[in-house]
């Protein structure tokens, strides 16, 4: 069995509202190993959001403890906390958050210019990535000359950059039809076998097929946590025309 990269053990998050208390997670305990590939669903409000914000070190839990690569999330300085966020994990949006000004290649090179990354490595890394979800020949385009799946897979691009174990994707087929999201569904498959663990934030179950496990959340819990076969993530076999 593949070791544990995340476990989070009785997390809770509370947001005070005026006078309000509000809890977004309540006691949420969850192990995800090396390799899988999770998909976590749930209606507006139910905590999703939350939760892949902590997993993927943007927010702390108000109690219990969190640990990634065995180590307690929780107890880790704001500059310990960046440095995980750029070498552990990797992030992919439902806007693509690219700069419009520069190139594909220089968007993907943002992540390591932060992290101190000679312009020599970075440059070949970059280059690198955008081969890897084939954009090698439109590395100098920029985002307004290409397709909304072009650019999320620029997006990809820069989240594999800093060579992540854990890539944290938030509703990453969203904004695109349903032949692109299969084909964006497919590379993150295809990326789940060079062993990178996928957490997937969606509220598309036809998305969540393509994935080995669903976590669905409401009202702060998990309502239910199930493995299954995924789908393989396949145009013609989707029969999309």
């Amino acid at each position: 069995m593949a070791a544990p990269l995340i476990e989070v053990e009785n997390i809770s998050k509370v947001y005070r509202m005026g006078d309000v208390d509000v809890h977004a997670l309540r006691d949420v305990s969850l192990t995800i190993s090396e390799g899988e590939s999770v998909a976590v669903m749930g209606p507006s409000g139910s905590g999703k959001s939350t939760l892949m914000n902590i997993l993927g070190c943007l927010d702390r839990p108000t109690g219990g403890t969190y640990r990634l690569l065995g180590e307690i999330v929780s107890q880790m300085d704001r500059n310990a906390l960046a440095r995980v966020r750029n070498r552990t994990l990797g992030f992919v949006f439902q806007s693509f958050n690219l700069l419009s000004r520069t190139s594909a290649l220089e968007n993907v090179e943002l992540p390591m210019l932060y992290a101190g990354v000679s312009g020599r490595e970075r440059h070949q890394r970059s280059r690198e990535a955008l081969e890897r979800v084939g954009l090698g020949e439109r590395m100098h385009h920029h985002p307004n000359q290409m397709s909304g799946g072009q650019q999320q897979r620029v997006a990809i691009a820069r989240a594999l950059v800093t060579r992540p174990r854990l890539m944290v994707a938030d509703e990453p087929t969203g904004n695109l039809d349903s032949r692109t999201s299969v084909e964006i569904m497919s590379l993150f498959q295809e990326l789940g076998r060079t062993g990178i663990t996928l957490l997937l934030v969606t509220h598309e179950p036809d998305i969540a097929r393509y994935a080995s496990r669903v976590v669905v959340m409401r009202d702060g819990h998990v309502q239910s946590d199930k493995t299954q076969t995924p789908l393989v993530a396949d145009v013609a076999a989707a029969g999309i025309p």
